[in-house]
């Protein structure tokens, strides 16, 4: 055990788990004022659920000896972390548990990214149900195929070894699995009542530029913890993501000046997002210049990408296809043409000489994943939709999902109807009348 590579794993993985309530944050002031309670509480339940899940076999899933073909780990192996509790129990120089913790965030915030592509609409108890079935049945085997490298006498998960395609710490099995599941997850619940004929602004901006800025300073642990190591690689996927985050910023508020005449805070904090989620599985496979032009990329296609929804009729409404799912296939897919053999990957994609080979691999990789996450989803979503329901009433969804699931409201009014005179009373009233709209 190296005393330094644990310290800084457990940092890396108390940082990912900030991203979560991050995300509540961002997801949360994205939404209207009567829905932000709800939005907030459905990372809250996924942080619950897969918690308790990885624990108890999700970890096993993922991590233990594969049962055939590199789909899935025994799933009772390491059944309530059975076995990795010793001193000898280790995951290169860093205790076995450490290892379990940090890749418990990633399950966690994966399932966390789905729900905001269905806001305002699915009620709480299925969505705990849909998080610990998906969970289940699609995150923790995809999680095997891209994280569970071979071992002595273990075959390991079939993206990383047998097709050896690369994915640092999550582009596939986390951007483009939690991406396509929200897409699936739009179909089954069908639009928001009145979208998207009435405006659905953001009710809260500072929320959002509060939680992408929690979303970019826990990301570091992210893509740097994934190194498993306080080495070089965590160094260079470090700066990778700084600039990758920069650029992506930058890429997506120059499609918004040229067309739409000005910047916004809202695409600002869209486009940090954006070029997170793009270097994430190539944070240690591109040079720093790669990083940049990856980053900006990202910012310009997902930004162009998120007005699809209104083209294609799919009410996606916080974005996540646009950001996660295009994000994820970006940064995946352009390791084929941008990686770099001076990267501590060590492979040369198409500009640098290495051809088709590695391009082809990415394709596959993000192809069997996105296609994998979107039947399953698709399953499970219209099997809790058939037999206990999955949407909220129409009435219920026009009067506020907070007061109709959790008999709460983000912004109490009434002490300043009572207290505050006629004119505060009237601006009280504005404001409640406005959340609900």
């Amino acid at each position: 055990m190296d005393t330094g590579d644990t310290a800084w794993v457990l940092t890396s993985a108390a940082l990912v788990l900030l991203m979560t309530p991050g995300l509540a944050l961002f997801y949360g002031g994205m939404v209207r004022a009567k829905s932000v309670l709800n939005m907030m509480m459905m990372s809250l339940g996924a942080m619950a659920v897969v918690g308790t899940l990885w624990i108890l076999y999700g970890y096993s899933m993922a991590f233990s000896t594969d049962l055939g073909g590199g789909l899935v780990g025994d799933p009772f192996e390491a059944f309530g972390l059975t076995g990795l509790l010793g001193e000898d129990a280790l995951f290169g120089t860093i205790p076995a548990t450490v290892f379990v913790a940090f890749q418990a965030m990633f399950a966690i915030i994966t399932v966390a990214l789905i729900s905001g592509a269905i806001a305002d609409r699915a009620r709480f108890g299925p969505w705990l149900l849909f998080a610990g079935l998906w969970a289940t049945v699609v995150y923790f085997p995809v999680a095997h195929w891209v994280f569970d490298f071979d071992g002595e006498n273990d075959p390991g998960g079939w993206i990383a070894n047998r097709l050896a395609a690369l994915d640092f710490a999550g582009g596939t099995a986390v951007h483009i699995n939690a991406g396509a599941a929200a897409l699936a997850l739009v179909i089954v619940l069908g639009r928001r009542q009145g979208w998207p004929r009435e405006p659905m602004k953001p009710h809260n901006l500072p929320f959002v530029v509060l939680g992408a800025s929690l979303l970019w300073f826990g990301w570091f642990g992210f893509n740097a913890g994934s190194a498993v190591a306080a080495d070089g690689v965590a160094g260079v996927a470090f700066v990778n993501t700084l600039g990758a985050t920069a650029t992506g910023m930058l890429g997506w508020l120059l499609v918004e000046r040229i067309r739409d005449g000005r910047a916004t805070t809202l695409g600002a904090a869209s486009g940090v997002v954006a070029g997170l989620v793009a270097i994430t599985p190539a944070a240690n496979a591109v040079t720093p210049v790669g990083g940049l032009a990856l980053g900006v990329t990202a910012g310009v296609v997902c930004a162009l990408a998120v007005g699809l929804k209104f083209r294609l009729g799919y009410d996606d409404a916080l974005d996540v296809v646009g950001i996660h799912l295009v994000g994820g296939i970006v940064g995946t897919v352009l390791i084929g043409v941008i990686g770099s053999a001076a990267a501590p990957s060590g492979v040369d994609g198409l500009l640098y000489g290495g051809g088709t080979d590695q391009l082809w691999r990415q394709a596959v990789g993000a192809g069997g994943v996105l296609g994998y996450s979107f039947v399953g989803s698709l399953v499970i979503g219209f099997l809790i939709k058939w037999t206990i329901g999955f949407r909220l009433t129409p009435e219920d969804e026009i009067a506020g999902i907070d007061e109709a699931e959790h008999a709460e409201s983000a912004y109490e009014f009434s002490g300043l109807r009572s207290t505050g005179g006629p004119g505060l009373a009237r601006s009280a009233q504005t404001l409640a009348t406005a959340g609900k709209e």
